[in-house]
C-alpha cells in the first residue's frame, strides 16, 4: 500500500514524511527542495486483539506498544506541484508520474497562508489556502484527462470496429495509474455517461469522466499543516466548511520532535496519542520546554498533532481497509514457531477469506479448503466476508 504526500512546494510535505517515518529527507524554506521522490515507511495504528484476549503477543510484521498495533505502510513524498504542472511547468510531469502508484493521497496544505501558489514565502495570512485545494484538483484531473483523451477519435473507432468493451480498453490505457475496472465503472456512473455512445461524448464529458476517475481512484484528504500558527485557525475552519474533503488540523514539525524525543527516551509518546509525558525535564532547555508546553496546549485543543490521524484516516476511511490476524494454531493464536499473533494484514473491507488466503501466499488461495474462526472455532467457507480484527486460520490441501 502506497500513500502519496502531495501539495505545492514549501508547505511541509517533507516535514510530514520525516515526522511520520523518522527519516531525514532534506527540508528547506524554498521551493523544490524535493526533486527526487522520498520514500519512507510509516505505521497506521489499531487496537490490537491481544488486550481483548488478555495475552502477550510477539509481532513479526508489525509492532505492538501498550496494546496498540502499529502496521507498516509506504509513503511517497513527491516534488512540489505548481500551477500548470500538467503542461510540464516546474517539475510537473515528474511529480505526476511519481503519483501513478499511489493508492490514496494526503494533500499537505500550509494552513497559515504564508506561502503563495508556487511555495514562495509571503506575509502570514495573506494567501488563501483554499486556492491550493482548487489548483491541485485541477492539475491532477488535467493529467488524467490528457491520458484519457489521447487519440480519442481513433480510440472510439477501434472500439467500434473490434467490438471491444470500453471499460476493458480504458483499464488497459490507465493501467499505469493503478486504476482498476471498478474505478472505471464507478466513474461512468458518477459522470452519468453512456459507454455505448462514445461518439456523442463532448470534450466536457471526457473531462467530467476524468475528474470522476481522479476522485475515485486517488481518494484524498487534507492535512492542514502549520495549524499551530496564529493565522491558521480561521483558514482551517474555512477549509472544513468549503470543501468536501476530510480536513485534519496538523503540526508536522511538532510531531517530528515528539517522535525524536520519544526515541531518545526523553518523553513517553505513542504516535497518535492525544498527549505525551515528559520523563526528564532536565534534559531540555528552557526554550524546548516552552515549545513542548505550547505543543501540549495545541494537542489538547485538536486531539493530536494530526500526522498519525491523517495516516489512519487515509487507510481506514479513504481506502476502507480492515485488519485481519492469520494464525496457524487457533487454540493459542500462534504461528508454526509459537509466536503469538505474529502478523496482521491490511485488507479491503468486503474481502472474503479465500481472497485473503491469496494475500498470504498464492498457493494458499489455489489449494484453499476452508478457514477457521480462531475465537469461536467455527468453520468458515470460502465466501465468508472478513470482519475487522478477525483472527483466522487458513486450511489448505497442501497443509496449513
Amino acid at each position: 500500500m502506497l500513500i502519496g504526500i502531495v501539495g505545492k512546494p514549501n508547505c511541509g510535505k517533507t516535514t510530514f514524511l520525516n515526522a511520520a517515518c523518522l527519516t531525514s529527507a532534506k527540508v528547506a524554506n524554498y521551493p523544490f527542495t524535493t526533486i527526487e521522490p522520498n520514500l519512507g515507511k510509516a505505521y497506521v495504528r489499531k487496537n490490537c486483539v491481544c488486550k481483548e484476549l488478555n495475552i502477550k503477543d510477539n509481532p513479526k510484521n508489525s509492532l505492538c506498544i501498550d496494546g496498540i498495533r502499529l502496521i507498516p505502510i509506504d509513503l511517497l513524498d513527491v516534488a512540489g506541484l505548481v500551477p500548470d504542472a500538467w503542461k510540464g511547468r516546474g517539475l510537473g510531469n515528474k511529480f505526476l508520474d511519481d503519483l501513478r502508484r499511489a493508492d490514496a493521497l494526503i494533500h499537505v496544505i500550509d494552513a497559515s497562508g504564508s506561502t503563495d501558489s508556487e511555495g514562495k514565502p509571503v506575509e502570514p495570512g495573506s494567501w488563501d489556502p483554499l486556492n491550493d485545494v482548487i489548483f491541485l484538483e485541477k492539475e491532477i484531473t488535467y493529467w488524467f484527462n490528457n491520458i484519457v483523451n489521447r487519440d480519442w477519435q481513433k480510440f472510439v473507432r477501434t472500439l467500434k470496429a473490434e467490438k471491444i468493451s470500453f471499460v476493458d480498453k480504458m483499464c488497459d490505457r490507465l493501467s499505469g495509474l493503478s486504476i482498476k475496472r471498478k474505478h472505471v465503472v464507478q466513474a461512468l456512473k458518477e459522470a452519468n455517461l453512456n459507454p455505448d455512445k462514445l461518439s456523442e461524448w463532448t470534450e466536457d464529458d471526457i473531462f467530467s469522466f476524468s475528474d470522476a476517475l481522479r476522485k475515485i481512484s486517488k481518494p484524498m484528504l487534507i492535512l492542514a499543516n502549520k495549524g499551530d500558527q496564529n493565522t491558521a485557525k480561521k483558514n482551517i475552519k474555512r477549509l472544513q466548511e468549503s470543501t468536501n474533503y476530510i480536513v485534519i488540523p496538523g503540526c508536522a514539525l511538532g510531531e517530528y520532535w515528539l517522535r525524536k524525543y520519544a526515541e531518545k527516551g526523553q518523553i513517553k509518546y505513542i504516535p497518535g496519542d492525544p498527549e505525551f509525558e515528559i520523563l526528564n525535564p532536565n534534559s531540555f532547555s528552557k526554550q524546548e520546554l516552552e515549545i513542548l508546553n505550547n505543543l501540549k496546549a495545541y494537542m489538547k485543543e485538536n486531539g493530536s498533532t494530526g500526522v498519525q490521524k491523517a495516516l489512519d484516516t487515509a487507510v481506514f476511511e479513504l481506502l476502507d481497509m480492515i485488519t485481519v490476524f492469520p494464525v496457524h494454531n487457533p487454540s493459542n493464536f500462534t504461528d508454526k514457531d509459537n509466536n503469538v499473533l505474529p502478523d496482521v494484514y491490511l485488507v479491503k473491507n468486503g474481502t472474503n477469506i479465500k481472497e485473503f488466503a491469496g494475500k498470504i501466499h498464492t498457493d494458499l488461495q489455489q489449494s484453499f479448503l476452508h478457514g477457521i474462526n480462531a475465537r469461536t472455532k467455527q468453520r468458515l467457507g470460502e465466501g465468508y466476508i472478513l470482519h475487522d480484527r478477525d483472527i483466522v486460520k487458513i486450511v489448505s490441501i497442501k497443509g496449513t
